[in-house]
This record gives structure tokens, C-alpha cells and sequence, in this order.
């Protein structure tokens, strides 16, 4: 961030894992940061410790020419701009409005078409790297967008991620490349699921499969990373197993749409959707590893 944009207001929309790390960011990087949150006492919370609780997204959109919204699909994002109290209604002309959300590339498009006809700037700014890089600020962010709603960013791309792609000069890139990484990550969780399904079938103890994968050529960051929420037996949601379900169904959705088969997407999609109508939606995307039959998880420590 430039001194000239230090105390420049910026508003987050959604504070969620990813949201709370996003203001937290740009906050610590100087800029006056306006929150919204269906959950008042999130924006409240957040602010206490430094920025503004907004009641709705009109009353940013009326403080902040530049709104990152960080919320979970698609109608989330139409209703921060279109609803009764929306942003784009009460944004001034010329501001920017970054939309961080996993949504069918289309959509993305049609968001800038929508705002541009009402004389505002639109980033399709989809977001990787999980709670934690967002709270640090180094997260992945894949983007596109006109130059100039890149330049009216003004660093605030750079504070929230250490990584900024820019992947095309209109919107639709950004959510193509998060879907083609959904697809990755959604098939790498349901095979590091599946491999330690079957060593625990096999008798073989869950830290040996563990410790021997990470150091294999097997190994993979979602085996890393999720196989250790389910030794530690730890399912709170970092991310949630729904998420897969919508976000493979958005890759599906894609490939389908130009007749391209993904037989592995497919699969861990079916994966996904079995675990959460066998009642865990809401746990940890890594407990898609309890729709396996006769096997023996391990249980928490003390258990």
C-alpha cells in the first residue's frame, strides 16, 4: 500500500474463515476497514479491535470505494449486490468491487456485465489457501479484471495475498483456474481418504500410514494436511464437506457444459455428496473418510 492510500477505507464483506483473515490483512496494512456480516456480532467482534461494523452492504458501499466480498456461492454474492440494502445501489460510480467467492465462471461474467452498466468496476478475484494464509495475508489469489479495476485496487490485491495472478483483461479467468483447482483438491482429499480407509482395513495403525505417505512419493498437501485432522480426529470445519459438494458440482457443471468428461471429479463428487447426506455436511471436508464400511477411525486423544 502506497502512503498516499494509508487510512484509505476499504470494506470485507463476509467474515467467515477466509473474510476475518482478509480484514485482519488489510487492516494490519493501514487501510480504515469497514465489516458486514449477516452475524452483527462478527462485524462488532472485528471491530473492536480496530475498523467499522456496517449494518448492511449498502452502508459500506456508502463509506468504501473498493468491497471485497468474501462470502460462500454464487446467491450469496448477487444478494451483497442486488437485494433490498445491496451494495451496487449505493456504490459510487467508478468503485471496484472484488468478488472473491468459488462461482460458475458465467456467473462471474455476468456480475461484470451487470456493474459495468451501472458505471462500476468488477476483479473475479477467487482465493486459495485456507484460513490461515488469509489471516497472514498470503494467500493465492487468481484474478482477472479490466486494467482498470486493477488500478483502482490500489495494493489492496498485494495485502491480502503474496500471490496475485493475473489471468485475463475481463472476468471469467480467475473462477475458470479456481475451478480447475477445486477439481484437484476435491479428488486429492477423497484419494487420501480412500488410501487411508484401506490401510485401516488392512490392520495397519493410521500413524504409520501417516508418517510413512509424507515422506513417500504418494504423499500429496491434502493427504498431509487432512490425514492429520482425522488422526487427531479433529473434524471441525476448515472447510466443509458441503463445499466439495458444490464446488466439484460447479466443476462438473463447466465441463459439462463444452461435453468434457472428468471421471475422477465424478467420483469424488458421488464421494462428497454420500458423506454429506450421511450426516456429516457440516464437519471437515476430510471426513468424507467415514462413508467407508468396517473400518476404525481413530479417536481423540483422551477418548
Amino acid at each position: 500500500m502506497t502512503d498516499k492510500n494509508m487510512g484509505a477505507s476499504i470494506g470485507v464483506i463476509g467474515l467467515g474463515a477466509m473474510g476475518r483473515g482478509i480484514a485482519a490483512s488489510l487492516r494490519r496494512a493501514g487501510w480504515n476497514v469497514h465489516v458486514c456480516d449477516v452475524r452483527m456480532e462478527a462485524a462488532q467482534a472485528f471491530a473492536a479491535d480496530g475498523g467499522v461494523a456496517c449494518a448492511s452492504p449498502a452502508e459500506l458501499a456508502a463509506h468504501c470505494e473498493v468491497i471485497v466480498s468474501v462470502v460462500v456461492n454464487a446467491a450469496q454474492t448477487e444478494a451483497v449486490l442486488f437485494d433490498d440494502g445491496g451494495a451496487a445501489a449505493a456504490m459510487r460510480p467508478g468503485s471496484l468491487f472484488i468478488m472473491c467467492s468459488t462461482v460458475d465462471p458465467n456467473v462471474s461474467v455476468q456480475f461484470e456485465q451487470r456493474l459495468a452498466a451501472l458505471g462500476l468496476l468488477y476483479l473475479d478475484a477467487p482465493i486459495s489457501g485456507g484460513a490461515a494464509k488469509a489471516a497472514s495475508g498470503e494467500m493465492t489469489m487468481m484474478t482477472s479484471g479490466t486494467p482498470a479495476a486493477y488500478a483502482k485496487a490500489n495494493g489492496a490485491l498485494e495485502a491480502m495475498a503474496a500471490k496475485v495472478y493475473r489471468l485475463g483483461d475481463k472476468a471469467g479467468n480467475g473462477s475458470k483456474v479456481k475451478i480447475i483447482n477445486q477439481l484437484l483438491a476435491g479428488v486429492h482429499i477423497a484419494a487420501a481418504a480412500e488410501a487411508m480407509a484401506l490401510g485401516l482395513r488392512e490392520g495397519v495403525k493410521a500413524e504409520d500410514i501417516y508418517e510413512v505417505i509424507t515422506h513417500s512419493a504418494g504423499n500429496s498437501w491434502m493427504f498431509e494436511n487432512r490425514m492429520a485432522h482425522v488422526l487427531a480426529a479433529d473434524y471441525t470445519p476448515l472447510s466443509a464437506v458441503d463445499i466439495f459438494v458444490k464446488d466439484l458440482g460447479l466443476v462438473l457443471d463447466t465441463a459439462r457444459a463444452s461435453k468434457f468428461p472428468l471421471p475422477l471429479s465424478a467420483t469424488a463428487h458421488q464421494m462428497f455428496m454420500q458423506a454429506s447426506t450421511a450426516g456429516y455436511a457440516k464437519e471437515d471436508d476430510s471426513a468424507v473418510i467415514k462413508i467407508f464400511p468396517g473400518i476404525t477411525l481413530p479417536s481423540p486423544a483422551g477418548a
